[in-house]
């Protein structure tokens, strides 16, 4: 269909106000028999939409682009996520289940979305981050407010003129020109029109260490991922982790103390464990203080056939849990995620014809939520497109963690089934309270248009002033927010100032 005709098409839409997806699929139709063609793509449309809008012949129009935009639910967290992979490194670990596919970081498969990416780009950080772009752009999505996600093993492993040079990398590309160095990059960033507004590292706890945990801050993270898998030592030992619980304990509480948001990878289903013994696992996880991580990515074990396990599960000595097993394990351990942590992912999405044994069902999330499984946890109530309410509720919620306390404050609906916005405090024995992370949740929107959604009622600044009133209250003098990048100059119009890699109020 030529380009002249998906115009006809974009100010029809305008022009009758359509706003169902019944309504598009109609009007596509029209035009397909009319000019004896296909069914136009939404992306043509949207490539046709922004043309238009360029070229000043029809206004933005926020209606059309949130009827034609692809898998709203990208930036429906309030912001784009942009993930890419490290280059193939040698890793300290020797796990048992992990694959080791060649010519990909330690286990990664080629055939994952974000690892294709990657390898399609030779790793190359800079073609990674521009190709992600541009496909959120095409598809409609915003994206000033990147999360830029980092993967490819154990970061910590890596050395760190790479590490340095690759982070430099994406920032390069989201400011669309080279910077000399890395600070240059960041300090440009900050007034980019792709900010990078939080950026999360993975690692092993055995690598975590205070001098790393600065390092980290110096490149801009403000979350660290660790493949954690298992809190019991005879397990961890069984699948030849390479680390035990103190090392957990410990990368735990450096982390949190340097105000790092925390993400624990944890696999149920490993070589030696029960489905009794994991649900065991996630209660002691949400109430002894030496863990009480933010979020949580839940891998079930599955055998690779580039994976150590599968000669194991071969010669019989392994067998996944069955999928009724399964299922009610997670339906068990969703039901007692704390209202204060996030479940990022409740399954990896490795393609099933690199599975030889153990769950092939990647949406098992979606089809649990189908089937009724309540869940408390952040991702399960975020506002995303739910009507902003006038009578927020506004919750304080206050736990133990790593030798300090958390304050988990946020604005929710009053049945508390629906988050608006949340605050994480953290006071513990130092001389600053810390403010570990700020997020409003919504359709993410571009930073200069101001609409009447969840992401400019102003919450952020409210749960702002609530975490300094509590500071005040335990008489601090000085209150820090660990921020990324692409957020400082929200906080420099709060009164805080930059010092030595967090924003400071006194």
């Amino acid at each position: 269909m030529s380009n002249q005709i998906t115009k006809k098409i974009i100010r029809k839409l305008i022009r009758e106000k359509v706003e169902s997806f019944d309504q598009l699929s109609k009007i596509k139709r029209e035009f397909a028999k009319k000019y004896g063609s296909s069914l136009v793509s939404n992306i043509t449309l949207i490539s046709s939409y922004q043309q238009l809008v360029k070229n000043k012949k029809i206004r933005k129009n926020e209606t059309i682009i949130k009827l034609l935009r692809r898998r709203k639910v990208r930036t429906l967290s309030g912001v784009s996520v942009v993930t890419v992979l490290t280059k193939p490194y040698k890793c300290p670990g020797q796990c048992l289940y992990c694959p080791n596919e060649k010519g990909m970081p330690k286990s990664y498969l080629k055939k994952e979305p974000a690892a294709q990416r990657a390898f399609a780009n030779k790793f190359d950080p800079f073609k990674q981050v521009k190709m992600r772009l541009s496909a959120l752009a095409m598809t409609g999505h915003p994206t000033d407010k990147i999360e830029l996600i980092v993967l490819g093993g154990s970061w910590t492993a890596y050395p760190d003129k790479y590490k340095t040079w690759f982070i430099k990398r994406c920032f390069d590309a989201c400011n669309k020109k080279t910077s000399k160095n890395l600070s240059r990059g960041q300090k440009i960033n900050e007034k980019a029109l792709h900010r990078i507004i939080g950026l999360s590292l993975e690692t092993r706890p055995d690598l975590i260490t205070g001098q790393e945990a600065m390092r980290m801050r110096e490149l801009g993270c403000t979350r660290v991922e660790i493949g954690v898998q298992s809190i019991y030592p005879d397990i961890l030992k069984k699948n030849n982790r390479g680390h035990g619980l103190e090392d957990i304990v410990r990368a735990t509480k450096i982390l949190k103390n340097y105000g790092f948001k925390i993400i624990y990878h944890l696999m149920p289903n490993l070589p030696g464990s029960t489905p009794a013994k994991d649900l065991k696992m996630f209660k002691t996880i949400f109430s002894d203080e030496r863990f009480q991580p933010d979020m949580l990515k839940i891998y079930p074990c599955v055998v690779l056939k580039t994976a150590k396990l599968y000669k194991v599960w071969q010669q019989k000595k392994y067998k996944p849990y069955s999928q009724k097993t399964l299922d009610k394990l997670l339906t068990d351990i969703k039901k007692i995620v704390p209202p204060y942590v996030r479940i990022n992912r409740l399954i990896r999405d490795i393609p099933s014809d690199y599975i030889q044994a153990g769950n092939k069902v990647t949406n098992l999330r979606q089809l649990l939520h189908e089937r009724g499984v309540k869940c408390k946890c952040i991702r399960c109530r975020e506002a995303r497109e739910k009507p902003v309410k006038k009578d927020l509720t506004f919750v304080k919620r206050i736990y133990k963690a790593s030798g300090g306390k958390e304050y988990f404050f946020s604005f929710e609906s009053k049945d508390k089934k629906t988050l608006y916005a949340f605050l994480r405090l953290r006071i513990d024995k130092s001389s600053t309270a810390m403010i570990r992370e700020l997020h409003t949740y919504g359709q993410s929107i571009p930073l200069f248009e101001k609409k009447g959604t969840v992401q400019h009622l102003g919450l952020g600044k409210k749960l702002m002033r609530e975490a300094e009133k509590m500071a005040k209250q335990k008489e601090y003098q000085k209150i820090a927010v660990i921020s990324g990048i692409g957020v400082r100059e929200y906080y420099k119009k709060l009164d805080y100032h930059l010092d030595n890699t967090y924003m400071i109020k006194t």
